[in-house]
């Protein structure tokens, strides 16, 4: 009875220093960000004509490192994407569509602190700003599916730029129209400025 008593105390007291050690080593591995820059997107695919649109995004970030090379790294940026409307539509026309997007990347880092990275993203549609006399009820559908990839350089204060191309693999319309086709797809390349803490 004693024996087991003993053994009983010793496995208790063990688990206890594994599970302190293992918490202490996953809150080593995580880090927080915050994250804003700009954004230049526009429509792929649209068989209407349309330039650029000069956005913005803004947010927080989490990184886990796997090692002293890799880690995954999540995102949650509220994004201003669109496109500005020309020719057929109307030449003033800007459609403005603010996403919270949510990239969940691999990020390679070198010694240098030059990063490379890539992902998949989705993004749910907050709000859309378009005159709409364009289209009957919605135009944007709700979520957005999408591919991104980029580079970058973190300093070892955590001072960061960073720069990357985003592009859509759904289609963005969700109206009907017998004038053009809701099949188009954003594409969106965005210049960052973060610090991750």
């Amino acid at each position: 009875m004693k024996k087991l008593i003993i053994f009983s105390f010793v496995l208790v007291s063990s688990s206890n220093c594994f599970s302190q050690s293992f918490t202490k080593d996953l809150f080593k591995r995580l880090s927080f960000g915050v994250k804003a820059g700009v954004n230049y997107s526009n429509f792929a695919n649209a068989d209407f004509e349309t330039d650029g649109l000069v956005g913005f995004h803004a947010g927080g970030l989490v990184n886990f490192k796997l090692n002293e090379r890799l880690s995954i790294e999540e995102e949650f940026l509220f994004s201003l994407q669109g496109a500005k409307l020309k020719g057929v539509l109307n030449d003033t026309e800007s459609i403005k569509l603010y996403y919270m997007t949510v990239p969940i990347l691999l990020k390679y880092r070198t010694n240098s602190g030059i990063y490379f990275e890539a992902g998949p993203q989705v993004s749910a549609l907050m709000k859309e700003d378009l005159d709409k006399s364009l289209v009957d009820g919605q135009f944007a559908k709700k979520l957005d599916f999408g591919v991104t990839a980029g580079l970058g350089f973190q300093a070892k204060n955590g001072l960061g730029i960073g720069a990357r191309y985003v592009a859509g693999l759904s289609d963005v319309g969700d109206f009907q129209s017998s004038i053009v086709k809701n099949d188009f797809r954003n594409s969106t390349v965005q210049a960052s400025v973060f610090y991750v803490f």
